[in-house]
């Protein structure tokens, strides 16, 4: 059986490949797990994502399998014990980060809006099929990403810039992109159809 071809930025660890292969661009409607991904792309800042992928069950130890509502519930008694913890990026901004996008994330559910739907609105409630043919041509941002990113910091979201936004909106199937030479690409576009 001949190997697939996969998108440029996966490693041969079976860790990636499996999150390439099985989850990268999978559309997400769980307002649980946005929030995770959230809060794992924030973690990501400075970093590659093999490294917080590597740690990411870590991160749902640490964080009580990512439950807003527990999470915004943290003290500072919990930060200093998550400030201590190897398996996980000990940052104090990206740490407070996550209890704080818990916090708003429950503001935002106690207004009657769900997480899901605020945020599928950026590309009109449906995934957007992108046909790159090389990992140069993906863009970093996109004027999409840019209005989510301005939305959730005005609803007091920390660590959204509009490139973390950008690798979240890949990450949870909002856009496809992997690249057209990746066997992904057309699964995902057929995920993308069935979505629709």
């Amino acid at each position: 059986m001949p190997e697939r071809t996969r998108c440029g930025w996966v490693n041969a660890d079976t860790l990636y490949i499996a999150y390439h292969d099985e989850e990268w661009g999978v559309p997400v409607y769980d307002d649980r797990r946005l929030y995770e991904m959230l809060v794992l792309e924030g973690a990501q800042a400075g970093l590659s994502w093999y490294t917080i992928l590597r740690k990411r069950g870590s991160y749902r130890r640490a964080f009580d399998g990512f439950d807003p509502e527990r999470v915004a519930r943290y003290d500072e008694r919990k930060v200093a014990s998550l400030l201590q913890d190897p398996g996980i990026v000990r940052n104090r901004l990206k740490v407070n980060a996550a209890i704080g996008n818990a916090r708003a994330w429950l503001d935002l559910h106690e207004s009657g809006v769900r997480f899901s739907d605020f945020l599928w609105e950026f590309t009109g409630g449906e995934p957007v099929v992108n046909q790159w043919n090389r990992l140069e041509d993906i863009p970093a941002a996109t004027p999409a990403s840019e209005a989510m990113s301005k939305a959730l910091k005005k609803l007091g979201f920390r660590f959204v810039g509009p490139t973390i936004c950008y690798a979240f909106m890949q990450a949870v199937g909002m856009v496809n992109d992997h690249t057209t030479t990746c066997f992904r690409w057309k699964e995902c576009k057929a995920l993308a159809e069935d979505a629709r």
